[in-house]
């Protein structure tokens, strides 16, 4: 274990982008920071800073760590009947969603004519299908909808059409996600953006508030969701193969033919206006979702000398439990401390596994109520080890100022008692 002094000298982070925004990653950029001169201040004292660590009882939305992990090979024997995937049980899930998602397209557009709030109301339902289209199109990037590879491929293109999202480009990305997810050292990809508390200190004025605007439940839950299915989706990583980078471009032509065939049915405008209804909807929805599957109160993040798969997968994914009905719409996704694990288990065998062993069923939930409140965590504490809000890092900083005006009177008391001695050395 790092000592505290270890722990507060921690090297510079660059930006880490916010995945799903392009608003975000472009404000970022534009702090693509120097820190400030302050930061001379922060090193100098950080080392005598006196961070005061305070008994933090869990509380609902917390989630308490296990004593013990298994080892890669106990927690594979483990889940292991619950990776094979059933073609009876995938294509029934296909039939459940796809054809109620159809015919609610349909009702909208006849709903036009009698009420807004009709349509309202149907966009809602809509926006839950389509996220538990893009769960459908989430278990074929990993390969356990289906049991043979070209279903899931198909499937995933097809689904990745509907909810505007590359299939190959994402499943690169996403496997980078959970290659790294819970590590300090390897932050950018596929996460939220996320400071530590000295990091923040560190960084110059504009780059705090960009963070503090990409934090903000507005720009994150409302603005960003639908500039990530809207826009962000349409632009290749610069790292991407080539294959992948092709699949942004196919999925963007298929998106614009499936657009011009609704359009020339329902109309151009009718076409765009609900369709930006519901992806608005389900975006924040999604984005949700993976918000609090990642950020909550006792989360696990670790430096990449002391990270671990498992306990990154157990303590660093949530298990958010959901009345039923949502359970259904989110297709399971909720029980994503098992998903992070094994990512070859397919949803509908998710909870089945969760019931099969006390490492998972013994899980504290977040619940519905519970989730509410990360929102206002902001900042990963390297010292409590746990993300906080913005009233623990107003208390570093108080603690850095008192210890700064306490080196200033060790120096000044040094200095007046040198000046003495040698006074006194004159005098003789």
């Amino acid at each position: 274990m790092h000592s505290t002094a270890e722990r507060l000298n921690f090297r510079k982070m660059g930006v880490v982008f916010l995945q799903f925004s392009p608003s975000i990653p472009a404000l970022c950029r534009l702090c693509d920071c120097v820190s400030s001169p302050s930061n001379l201040i922060v090193n100098r004292f950080s080392a005598k800073l006196p961070i005061k660590m305070t008994n933090v009882s869990p509380t609902e939305s917390a989630q308490e760590k296990p004593k013990k992990l298994p080892t890669i090979t106990e927690w594979k024997a483990i889940v292991a009947d619950y990776t094979q995937a059933s073609t009876p049980r995938a294509v029934w899930q296909l039939v459940n969603t796809l054809v109620p998602f159809a015919v609610g397209w349909y009702l909208m557009y006849l709903s036009l004519s009698v009420s807004y709030w009709i349509t309202l109301g149907l966009a809602i339902l809509m926006a839950g299908l389509v996220v538990r289209i893009f769960i459908i199109f989430h278990d074929c990037g990993h390969g356990s909808f289906l049991p043979s590879k070209r279903a899931n491929d198909i499937v995933g293109f097809i689904t990745g059409v509907i909810t505007f999202t590359p299939y190959a480009h994402w499943r690169w990305e996403h496997a980078l996600h959970h290659q790294t997810s819970g590590d300090l050292d390897r932050r950018g990809t596929g996460d939220i953006w996320t400071l530590t508390i000295q990091e923040y200190i560190e960084s110059s004025r504009w780059k705090r508030f960009a963070y503090r605007l990409a934090r903000n439940p507005v720009i994150l839950f409302v603005i960003a969701p639908l500039g990530l299915f809207l826009f962000y989706q349409r632009v290749p990583n610069k790292k991407a193969p080539r294959r992948e980078k092709n699949s942004v471009w196919l999925t963007t032509l298929s998106i614009l033919a499936v657009g011009a065939v609704m359009s020339y049915f329902f109309g151009f405008w009718t076409y765009v206006c609900l369709q930006v209804l519901i992806t608005a909807l389900s975006g924040a929805a999604g984005v949700w979702m993976f918000y609090v599957q990642h950020q909550f109160e006792d989360v696990y993040w670790e430096r990449r000398d002391e990270w671990d798969y498992t306990a990154a997968a157990i303590e660093g994914s949530s298990f958010y439990k959901l009345p039923k009905i949502l359970q259904w719409f989110t297709g399971n996704i909720g029980f994503h401390h098992i998903h992070h694990l094994s990512s070859r288990i397919p949803n509908y065998n998710l909870e089945r596994c969760h019931h099969s062993h006390p490492l998972f069923s013994e899980v504290p939930p977040i619940t519905m109520l519970a989730s509410l409140k990360t929102i206002s965590l902001r900042l990963w504490d390297e010292q409590q080890k746990k993300l906080v809000g913005y009233k623990r890092l107003r208390e570093v900083r108080r603690e850095i100022q008192q210890a700064k005006e306490k080196a200033a009177e060790d120096e000044k008391a040094q200095s007046e008692a040198v000046g003495a001695m040698r006074s006194q050395q004159a005098m003789h």
